[in-house]
């Protein structure tokens, strides 16, 4: 009696790696950037990033068992997206509102979409963009770093009661008596003043700036531990700083003291929290080896434009959400070719 041998398609080797382990994996490289956030920005950095997240994991258990889906919270997705957007807001942004932005970037970023696995853009970008638009004011209001007293007291505009003015934050800050503090995040400064902060400032996170953006260092090295983890196509991040520095590199040999220079375009703003933890989103990029390489290019080439010469000092965010958008389409044009088909 002979047997049968049975021919499968490679892979032939691989390792079983389930959802939440990866979910898992990422979350343990985010908990290093929010402890430092909430080292740097004390009481309101720990509240904002304890409301976002909780009412994100809220927002997904129940729509979850409105749907029948089941318990989808255990893939600890949810805790991802909410602590992402925390992050990406203010330190001072009224809790509130970053329920608000919480609750959106689950329900129209992801549960409309089917759940995880379904989702056309990163959820945490979908909320940060809808209170970009609904509260620009308040998402524009920046506070020093490692202001005293910030594990005594909250930033005044945190506990600002839902649907009222939120509260000036001028006068806490005059009364911290900080010497050089100008209100203005490092991007706005070079932007309108064309003043760049010092790149060691700005690579170390000793700046004001949104709650987890604002070290380079740190993000760089949590990146790294992941794409050594394998949690991360490599590819991703590398690309969108690859295009960020080609594309700021020729204005900057232009005009010097107009144009930022590359390594600060690379260490300022939410870029490398951006390209590290939000373009490499698994669901939202493309899949194919070339598309994966345009995908970041593109994403990393339209912030420097959108910086340059649009009305904003930031434009990572809306840089990813286009990529997410054209991602589709870039892994249908970088398909490779079937062997022996024309």
């Amino acid at each position: 009696m002979t047997r049968g041998i049975e021919i499968r398609t490679s892979p032939h080797l691989k390792r079983v790696v389930t959802v939440d382990k990866i979910m898992r994996t990422v979350v343990l490289a985010l908990l290093p950037i929010a402890a430092f956030a909430v080292w740097q920005f004390g009481l309101s950095a720990l509240l904002l990033l304890v409301t976002t997240t909780g009412v994100a994991v809220l927002t997904e258990w129940w729509f979850a068992r409105a749907s029948g889906r089941g318990n989808t919270v255990a893939d600890w997705s949810a805790v991802i997206t909410g602590l992402l957007l925390g992050l990406t807001l203010p330190p001072g942004f009224p809790l509130w509102m970053a329920a608000v932005a919480a609750f959106v970037g689950i329900a129209l970023g992801k549960a409309l979409f089917g759940g995880l696995g379904y989702n056309v853009m990163n959820p945490a970008l979908v909320g940060r963009a809808f209170v970009q638009a609904a509260f620009p004011v308040a998402i524009t209001t920046w506070t020093p770093a490692f202001a005293p007293g910030r594990f005594t007291e909250v930033i005044p505009s945190t506990l600002t009661a839902p649907f009222m003015q939120p509260i000036a934050v001028d006068d806490w800050i005059a009364g911290l008596n900080l010497d050089g503090w100008s209100g203005a995040t490092p991007l706005a400064l070079q932007k309108f003043e064309h003043i760049e902060t010092p790149i060691l400032d700005s690579f170390t996170g000793m700046i004001a700036g949104s709650a987890g953006e604002t070290s380079a260092l740190l993000i760089l090295i949590c990146g790294l531990w992941l794409a050594w983890q394998r949690m991360l196509d490599w590819r991703i991040p590398v690309s969108v700083m690859a295009g960020a520095v080609l594309m700021a590199l020729p204005f900057w040999l232009l005009d010097p003291s107009l144009y930022p220079s590359p390594w600060f375009v690379l260490c300022s703003g939410g870029l490398m929290l951006a390209a590290w933890f939000m373009a490499s989103d698994m669901v939202a990029s493309p899949v194919t080896a070339k598309g994966v390489v345009i995908y970041g290019l593109f994403i990393g080439a339209l912030t420097v434009i959108i910086r340059l010469f649009g009305g904003l000092p930031e434009g990572v965010m809306y840089a990813i959400l286009l990529g997410n958008a054209v991602g589709p389409l870039i892994s249908s044009w970088t398909q490779p070719r079937v062997y022996g088909a024309k």
